[in-house]
């Protein structure tokens, strides 16, 4: 029996004993599952920019032309990690919506030029599109998470801040040299600009056919 309808069970029948209104009941019940729940959590800009991501579809068919074995990233879904926070309690997403809530950035835009992938020589498992931002505006945005994030326990990776879009991941050694050829041919590719007014805080919901993102909140530029 689900934990959820046995908790409410239990306290249903000491509100009974108690003339305890049951509405109530059910509120405290849900509460407690809330405050119990881990929440898989990011915080990212989203890439919306209609051309852009026309671009973007053009490169990973490209790649996918291939035979490579790929997993590409949907467009309804490409975004612009800053900050991964991982499975965090629920309870803890108002701290970061607050810490998010004091970030100062007016809106601008960025570039996204530039494929590669990680991690490097004939190992392929990330494919990315470089991000052009002359003024600083990302790396600005990410000291102020630091600053923000690390009173409430989260710590920057130790690789640092490197942004880039995330294309597409491999999943086996399929295809691999013509993968390399092809990355090599359009490494220089530009694919177009994002406008940037907004952070925002999201959530992940990983299934089989693919992670499903919801946004939490979101920082404006002023």
């Amino acid at each position: 029996m689900p934990q959820l309808l046995v908790s409410f069970l239990k306290l249903s029948q000491v509100c009974i004993d108690l003339n305890y209104p049951q509405s109530q009941v059910r509120r405290d019940v849900e509460e407690s599952s809330l405050s119990n729940e881990r929440v898989r959590s990011f915080v990212a800009i989203d890439i919306d920019n209609p051309e852009t991501l026309s671009a973007v579809s053009s490169a990973q068919r490209d790649l996918m032309a291939t035979g490579a074995d790929l997993k590409t990233v949907e467009p309804k879904n490409m975004h612009l990690t800053i900050w991964f926070l991982g499975e965090i309690p629920y309870q803890t997403l108002e701290n970061v919506k607050e810490a998010l809530s004091g970030l100062k950035f007016s809106p601008f835009d960025f570039r996204l030029a530039g494929i590669g992938y990680f991690p490097g020589g004939r190992s392929v498992r990330v494919i990315w599109a470089g991000i052009q931002d002359p003024a600083g505006q990302l790396n600005h945005i990410y000291t102020q998470l630091c600053e923000r994030l690390g009173p409430l326990g989260f710590k920057p990776e130790h690789r640092g801040f490197s942004a880039h879009l995330t294309l597409a991941r491999v999943r086996s050694n399929r295809g691999r040299d013509a993968l390399l050829a092809k990355i090599a041919d359009i490494r220089a590719a530009v694919l177009g600009q994002q406008h940037v007014d907004s952070v925002k805080l999201k959530r992940s919901v990983l299934t089989p056919k693919g992670p499903i993102y919801s946004d939490l909140y979101a920082a404006l530029g002023e």
